[in-house]
């Protein structure tokens, strides 16, 4: 047997010697016969326009193959080659758009956006089952190689996913839990915030001017005393710089130049233009939480931890043999960014709309007004056992969220696994986006979804009522890690406001509901009047 073998094995190398050497040959009588008149008119066949049609037609199939409807996939619009359904939708208010496809294709549906296809989720009970009963399918976040290049892939809490972020995520709850996340403790620290804020509308004195970067700075510091230990004053122009950094970088990442970036990164990455700047502002945020982390690590104390930064540093003592945890620097730096960047973004843009709300609706301003001198008075500060006994503040605040609408398509989900939605296949890796905007506008669940109607959280006897479609954190394993701060100081910053200043709009002014919208939905900038009370 062994003998049959070898003979087989010098047998098969043999006719490939002979194969090798008949082709040798073969390409030696076609060069000898190729002339440079053959050449010359084999180019003058090959022109310019053939070359053209060729890399047309290559790129098409190219990005068919690549692009491919899978089997049994939701409906959707025929997507173009490469620009997929672009051409369809104005970003600048998809959200809205996306009404009209819901209307064609039903509340499961897909799109495409350049070479990102989405499976979009509309309506509270179809987000609800998919985000909660369906959780654990959904709970990774897509690769995107925008927020790969900036934090190098798979880092922080936002945009991590698997186990670095199931490790990551439940450190930073326990952490900031132990420095007063929904609790008691925290609130003497917001209740100071509240003072320096009023104190500093107060020198505005009663001039019109915008209460953005204000309200941001205040925002913001709570968030800077759990991570940082420390909070920044709002002459701080650095510190302003920083916010207004982050700002811009959320409204931008929303943009046509970073879907294209995604795209196409091994192009975008070597070209100038906008989406440059992204990077550009992500470096001032990232180069001064590492000089935070860096003045930490000077003066640290395992044994007197004072922040989140310095549980970190003790954090990476026990996880030293397991790299896959992220206990790291590098990890730090962007588990950091995020804990930063959302503690103050979303939280102020809510703000930024509740005070235009209350300068649009000046009698539900009084009401609120009348409210608060009743229960809490002129005197005593607002507290969250205030709560209870403020049942329309707390309504007019929740209106203002649902209204506001910060994140209105929701941050996207991967499925870590091949699922089903509704009978429609989900390959692994989808990106699946639970519309928000179609859950705190459904109309089956809200009386008056286009309108501001505190009424939606009050019952027959003025008391306040709950709402299950009342969801701009989200729900499921991912819901917003900082939901209850976001609580806390919505309500605390609120009525303390409320409580000390009247808002109007200039003389002259009609307040617009207009709003600009990236990553978040946010108003257009505009100015207001602060009348001490």
């Amino acid at each position: 047997a062994e003998i049959l073998s070898v003979g087989a094995t010098f047998k098969r190398s043999r006719d490939l010697r002979i194969s090798m050497i008949s082709v040798i040959r073969i390409l030696d009588t076609i060069l000898h016969t190729i002339t440079w008149t053959s050449i010359y008119h084999l180019f003058e066949w090959i022109n310019f326009k053939s070359v053209f049609l060729f890399t047309c037609v290559f790129l098409i199939f190219y990005d068919y193959v690549r692009n491919k409807t899978p089997k049994n996939f939701p409906p959707g619009p025929w997507s173009l080659p490469f620009i997929g359904d672009i051409h369809l939708i104005d970003l600048k208010k998809i959200h809205i758009e996306l009404q009209r496809f819901t209307e064609k294709y039903g509340r499961i549906l897909s799109i495409r956006i350049f070479g990102l296809r989405f499976v979009i989720l509309n309506g509270y009970k179809l987000v609800k089952k998919v985000y909660v009963d369906q959780g654990h399918v959904f709970a990774d976040r897509p690769s995107l190689p925008l927020f790969d290049d900036i934090s190098g892939g798979n880092k922080g809490i936002v945009a991590s996913s698997g186990y670095a972020w199931k490790q990551q995520r439940r450190f930073a709850l326990s952490t900031l839990r132990n420095f007063g996340l929904g609790k008691k403790s925290l609130e003497p620290s917001i209740h100071l915030e509240c003072r320096f804020l009023n104190e500093a509308i107060s020198n505005e004195q009663g001039k019109p001017f915008n209460p953005q970067w204000l309200i941001n700075n205040a925002v913001s510091n709570i968030i800077c005393v759990l991570v940082f230990g420390d909070r920044f004053e709002y002459s701080d122009s650095e510190f302003q710089t920083l916010l207004k950094a982050i700002n811009e970088v959320v409204y931008l990442e929303g943009g046509i130049w970073a879907q294209i970036y995604n795209m196409f990164p091994w192009v975008m990455r070597r070209v100038p233009g906008p989406h440059q700047k992204i990077f550009l502002l992500w470096k001032k945020v990232i180069d001064f939480v590492r000089s935070k982390i860096s003045e930490h690590r000077v003066n640290y104390d395992p044994s007197n931890p004072r922040d989140y930064i310095d549980c970190f540093l003790t954090e990476m003592e026990k996880w030293k043999g397991d790299e896959a945890a992220g206990f790291d620097m590098e990890n730090l730096c962007f588990c950091t960014l995020d804990l930063f960047a959302a503690g103050t973004e979303t939280t102020s843009t809510t703000m930024y709309w509740g005070l235009l709300y209350m300068i649009k609706y000046p009698e539900i301003q009084a009401k609120i007004q009348a409210e608060i001198d009743k229960v809490v008075g002129s005197s005593c500060q607002p507290s969250m056992l205030d709560k209870e006994n403020l049942p329309y503040t707390n309504a007019v605040i929740h209106e203002i969220q649902r209204m506001a609408n910060i994140i209105p398509l929701n941050l996207p989900r991967a499925a870590t696994e091949d699922t089903q939605i509704e009978g429609y296949c989900i390959p692994k890796g989808t990106t699946v986006l639970g519309n928000l905007t179609s859950v705190l506008f459904d109309e089956s669940e809200w009386e008056t979804p286009q309108t501001f109607n505190p009424g939606h959280f009050l019952d027959d006897n003025g008391n306040f009522r709950k709402r299950e479609a009342f969801m701009p954190f989200s729900a499921g394993k991912r819901v917003c890690l900082g939901e209850q701060l976001a609580r806390m100081e919505l309500f605390l910053f609120f009525t303390s406001l409320l409580q000390h200043f009247t808002f109007s709009p200039p003389e002259g002014v009609e307040p617009s509901l207009e709003y600009r919208l990236g990553a978040s939905h946010s108003p257009q900038p505009y100015k207001l009047c602060a009348v001490p009370r």
